[in-house]
C-alpha cells in the first residue's frame, strides 16, 4: 500500500528506523531539558546561573560545529552518530547518578551540560547531512519536515511528562528516563543498512576544509540571509525558553506542573507548523514564509510577556511555537536545497552554529538583562528585535530569488521551479 505524500520519506528503511529511535530518545531528551533548568532554579533561584547552563549547553556547538562538519563530510556520518549518541547516553546517566544519590552541585551540572554541547558539536553535522543518505535528495523536503514533526511531537510529551515526574519524584527521574531513551536511537542506527560512500573530496588540510565551508555560506547571498536571520532569532528570541522557570513560578505562580505545561504548548503549536510542512513537495513560497514567520514570532513573544494567566499565556505560546518551527525547518530546507553535497556537513555545520550555536549568548544575555529588568520584559525585547529582522529579510526577498532558484536546480533538488516567488536565491558575491 503506498504511503500518503506526507508521509512519502518514510520509503526509506534506514529514515524509519530513525525516526522511531529518534521519538524515543528525543521526549527523554525534553525531559532532561525541562528537568535540568528546573533543578538549576530550584538548587539557586537564578535567573543569571540558568542563561549560564544554557551557555555551557550550547557554546561548544558554536566552537566545535565547524569541525563537526569537517568530519561528517569526510568520515563515515553513520559510525559519528553511533559514537555521539552513546556519548550523550553516559552523560545522562551520569546526572541521574549525582542528582538521585543527593550529591548534584552546580558545577557538576556546567561540566555535563558542556559535554553534552561538546558531543551536539559532532552529532548535529553528521544528522542533517545523514538525511540525504537515507532518503535522497527527492524526499528530503519531506524528511526534514518529519523529521521537525517527530521533534516537536517529543517536545509536546517530554516537557508534560517531566512536569509531572519532577513534581512526583524529583528531577534525577528524568535523567534517568533520558539516558534510557538512547537504547532505542542506538538499536536502531546499529540495524540500519549503510551503503558504503565514495570518497569524492581532496585530501585537504582540516583548516582549508573549514574554511571552504564559510566560504560557500558567505558568498552565497541567500544562505547568508537565511544564516544570519536564523542566528538573530537563535541570540533574541530563542532565549524565552532559558527564563521560561521564572516566568512559569514568579510571574504565572505555577510551578514545575505550569512550566511543563508553558513548554508542551510551544511544542503543540510547533508541530502542527512542521505538520504542516509534510504536505509540501516543493520549495514555492518558503522564503516569504520564513519572512512572515519571524515576524509572528516575535509578535506572540511581546503579547506572552504581557500575559499574567496561565490559560492565556499557554495559548500565546502555540502560535510562538508554530512560527519558530516553520521559520527553522524552512531555512534547513532551503539551506539544504542550495548546498552541494561535498559541502553538506561544513554547511549544515554553520547552520548548527547559527542555529543552536548562538543561542548561549543569547542564553547569557537574557540571564543578565532578566536580573535588573525582569524575565517578561527580557522576552518582550527579544521579540521586537526578532520582528525587525523578519521586516528586514522580507523586503531583501525579492532580491534574493532568481540566482537560487538555479543553485536548486542545479542540485536536482526541485526542478522547475515557479517562475515567481520560489525560494529565496543564491547570488554568489
Amino acid at each position: 500500500m503506498p504511503l500518503p505524500a506526507a508521509l512519502r520519506a518514510l520509503r526509506s528503511r534506514n529514515y524509519r528506523l530513525f525516526v522511531g529511535g529518534q521519538l524515543v530518545s528525543l521526549i527523554g531528551t525534553w525531559m532532561q531539558s525541562v528537568a535540568q533548568s528546573w533543578l538549576i532554579y530550584r538548587l539557586t533561584g537564578s535567573a543569571a546561573l540558568l542563561g549560564l547552563i544554557g551557555f555551557a549547553g550550547q557554546i561548544p556547538i558554536f566552537i566545535l560545529a565547524t569541525l563537526g562538519g569537517v568530519i561528517a563530510d569526510h568520515a563515515n556520518r553513520h559510525r559519528v552518530l553511533i559514537a555521539t549518541q552513546t556519548a550523550m547516553m553516559l552523560l545522562a546517566f551520569v546526572l541521574a547518578a549525582l542528582t538521585l544519590e543527593g550529591t548534584i552541585r552546580v558545577w557538576h551540572i556546567l561540566v555535563l551540560a558542556s559535554c553534552l554541547g561538546i558531543a551536539n558539536a559532532f552529532d548535529i553535522p553528521a544528522r542533517q547531512a545523514f538525511l540525504v543518505e537515507m532518503v535522497g535528495k527527492d524526499d528530503i523536503v519531506n524528511a526534514i519536515a518529519l523529521s521537525s514533526s517527530m521533534m516537536n511531537g517529543a517536545r509536546i510529551v517530554g516537557p508534560a511528562v517531566a512536569g509531572i515526574v519532577v513534581a512526583t519524584v524529583g528531577e534525577g527521574w528524568c535523567f534517568l528516563l533520558n539516558g534510557l531513551s538512547y537504547v532505542a536511537v542506538i538499536i536502531a542506527l546499529l540495524m540500519m543498512t549503510i551503503a558504503p560512500r565514495k570518497d569524492v573530496h581532496p585530501r585537504v588540510s582540516t583548516w582549508h576544509s573549514v574554511l571552504e565551508g564559510f566560504s560557500f555560506a558567505w558568498h552565497t547571498r541567500p544562505v547568508r540571509a537565511l544564516l544570519m536571520l536564523l542566528g538573530l532569532v537563535s541570540v533574541m528570541g530563542m532565549p524565552y525558553t532559558v527564563l521560561m522557570p521564572i516566568i512559569a513560578d514568579r510571574t504565572l505562580h505555577g510551578g514545575a506542573h505550569a512550566y511543563g505545561v508553558l513548554m508542551s504548548a510551544s511544542g503543540s503549536g510547533a508541530l502542527v507548523g512542521a505538520a504542516i510542512l509534510t504536505m509540501r513537495r516543493h520549495m514555492y513560497g518558503l522564503g516569504r514564509w520564513i519572512a512572515i514567520t519571524s515576524i509572528g514570532f516575535g509578535a506572540s513573544l511581546i503579547a506572552f510577556s504581557f500575559s499574567r494567566t496561565l490559560w492565556l499565556s499557554v495559548a500565546l505560546l502555540v502560535p510562538a511555537g508554530f512560527c519558530m518551527m516553520v521559520e527553522m525547518a524552512a531555512s534547513n530546507t532551503l539551506i539544504q536545497s542550495m548546498v552541494p553535497d561535498r559541502l553538506r556537513g561544513r554547511v549544515m555545520a554553520v547552520y548548527s552554529m547559527m542555529f543552536m550555536g548562538m543561542a548561549p549568548v543569547g542564553a547569557l544575555l537574557a540571564g543578565a538583562i532578566a536580573a535588573p529588568v525582569g524575565a517578561p520584559e527580557t522576552v518582550a525585547i527579544g521579540g521586537a528585535v526578532c520582528v525587525i529582522g523578519g521586516v528586514v529579510f522580507g523586503a531583501k526577498l525579492p532580491h534574493l530569488r532568481e540566482r537560487g532558484r538555479e543553485l536548486i536546480v542545479a542540485q536536482q533538488v526541485s526542478p522547475g521551479l515557479p517562475a515567481d516567488d520560489a525560494a529565496p536565491v543564491a547570488d554568489e558575491a
